[in-house]
């Protein structure tokens, strides 16, 4: 997979975490900070659809393959929170332009 389609499905990773944590808020009375469930969203989101490549492709999972879902949870999730420009700021920290 490319890095112009994994950046990509971060993209639309993190809007369907904002949305659903949008819709959960409401849901859940603000009893759960956002931040949180934001966090659990982006994880659930990244292994389903980590998964379902995986499925799709015939790849087998294996122990860092799921690490690295877990890892690409927290990377949508810190953009969900943040911004998906700081997190892009975040990732090139060693470019010099």
């Amino acid at each position: 997979m490319e890095i112009a389609t994994i950046i990509a499905v971060i993209g639309v990773l993190v809007a369907l975490t904002n949305i659903i944590v949008e819709v959960a808020k409401k849901a859940t009375w603000d009893k759960l900070p956002t931040n949180i469930l934001a966090l659990l969203v982006a994880i659930a989101l990244t292994l389903a659809s980590g998964f379902a490549y995986c499925q799709i492709k015939a790849v087998p999972i294996t122990w860092y393959i799921v690490v690295a879902f877990v890892v690409a949870g927290f990377m949508v999730a810190y953009a969900a929170m943040f911004g998906f420009d700081k997190l892009k700021e975040v990732m090139n920290w060693g470019d010099k332009e």
